[in-house]
């Protein structure tokens, strides 16, 4: 039975290497809860009560269609990440759950968003991109210079660590096959920062 709990909860794991934009479809506000239906190229390949990382936050499939498949957002989630202000037409950052025994070709996300930030520069460079990004302190939330962090889900490397504010640079093939393609000074992005890190710093408040 303990395996069985240690294998499920591997497989709930993600590396933040994004494998599709998909396209949400439909929302449903049900009371606190929303229904977001996306659609996917993947969509067939899934089960119901399979995990999917949604711009970083891992949601629970609870219906599929063909092409589509939906998922419920509820309001804790809500309120901790940029879910609740997604639109109809809305490009999304997709990832299933990493396999046991795969290469680990981002780093280890759990799917669980700590907090948001607000985009508040882009930059272009010599064939890059550097958006700068910036979130409240008061979580005590902290990157560190070349560290790793998860932006809307994708698996980036921090530069420019300051306090409450970092930046990352997003290669040519980032920027087209994720949605930072459409991504704008003043929008909102989930945040999730390294758990290790997390730990430590977790572990070092301990007295």
């Amino acid at each position: 039975m303990l395996h069985t709990k240690v294998i499920k909860l591997l497989a709930t794991m993600f590396t933040g290497i994004i494998e599709e934009v998909g396209k949400v479809i439909d929302l449903k506000r049900e009371d606190e809860n929303l229904h977001i239906t996306v659609e996917a190229n993947f969509s067939s390949e899934l089960k119901i009560d399979q995990s999917v990382a949604h711009n970083g936050v891992c949601l629970t499939v609870v219906d599929l269609k063909e092409n589509l498949f939906t998922v419920t957002a509820i309001k804790e989630t809500l309120a901790k990440t940029n879910l609740g202000e997604l639109k109809v037409g809305n490009p999304i950052n997709l990832e299933r759950g990493m396999i046991l025994g795969e290469r680990l070709d981002g780093h280890l996300v759990q799917g669980h968003v700590d907090q948001t930030a607000i985009c508040i520069g882009i930059e272009e460079q010599n064939g890059s991109h550097l958006f700068t990004f910036e979130y409240e302190s008061k979580l005590k939330n902290v990157t560190i210079e070349k560290g790793s962090i998860t932006v809307n889900g994708v698996s980036l490397t921090v530069v420019n660590s300051q306090i409450n504010k970092f930046s990352v640079a997003i290669i040519p093939y980032t920027l087209e096959h994720t949605t930072f393609r459409n991504l704008q000074v003043n929008d909102k992005v989930n945040l999730e920062f390294d758990v290790i890190g997390k730990y430590v710093k977790r572990l070092t408040e301990v007295k």
